[in-house]
């Protein structure tokens, strides 16, 4: 039998989360105030520290949810792909939606932003980009891609960094970078790793 008080409570939590990732965008993270962050979700500013023991802590847990159901969307490709141009085109297909300037793009750039001053927040989104390039490295690795751990760094964080620069540069579109992107992911060519040295 479900608690109604229970479900209540996992509502609130939910509006709060949904009202912390429509206003970092809006406002930029350090303007969200408790106040603030209340009067979105429609409760008091005592139920924001009820249900969270801060409002560092709702934020964080926030932005890693939005970040880990994106990358798990991405994640979830993989199983369909079956060669490193799929596997381009799946992944830059993900970033379609975005141009850098939407409200998912700034909510991202927002968060990186602040994880330079949160040891906290930078663990926590460190933990979700960790496992998505873990998933990456071993796709690249069942695939004969050079250097899969480093590969897979280097790709994501491409990615990530095409995002960043489509808000300054509309030209930088999917087209564009995917043929620089295809050379790092080619089945046994030479490819440098983050240490230095050249794997083959």
């Amino acid at each position: 039998m479900t608690n109604p008080a229970a479900a209540r409570g996992r509502e609130v939590r939910q509006r709060l989360m949904r009202a912390a990732v429509e206003l970092v965008p809006e406002r930029g993270w350090p303007a969200v105030s408790t106040r603030v962050l209340a009067e979105r979700a429609a409760v008091t500013p005592s139920v924001v520290h009820y249900h969270f023991p801060s409002l560092r802590a709702l934020l964080t847990e926030a932005v890693v949810a939005a970040m880990r159901e994106l990358l798990d969307e991405t994640t979830s490709a993989l199983a369909a792909v079956r060669n490193p141009d799929e596997l381009l085109e799946a992944m830059l297909a993900a970033l379609e939606p975005y141009d850098g300037r939407d409200p998912t793009s700034v909510l991202f750039m927002e968060a990186y932003l602040a994880a330079t001053r949160d040891e906290q927040l930078r663990a926590a989104i460190g933990g979700v980009v960790a496992g998505f390039r873990e998933q990456l490295a071993e796709w690249l690795g069942a695939h004969e891609i050079a250097a899969p751990a480093e590969t897979a760094a280097v790709l994501a964080a491409a990615i990530d960094g095409v995002l960043l620069h489509r808000a300054l540069n509309p030209g930088i579109t999917s087209a564009a970078v995917a043929p620089v992107l295809r050379r790092l992911v080619a089945p046994g060519s030479a490819s440098p790793g983050i240490d230095g040295r050249t794997y083959s």
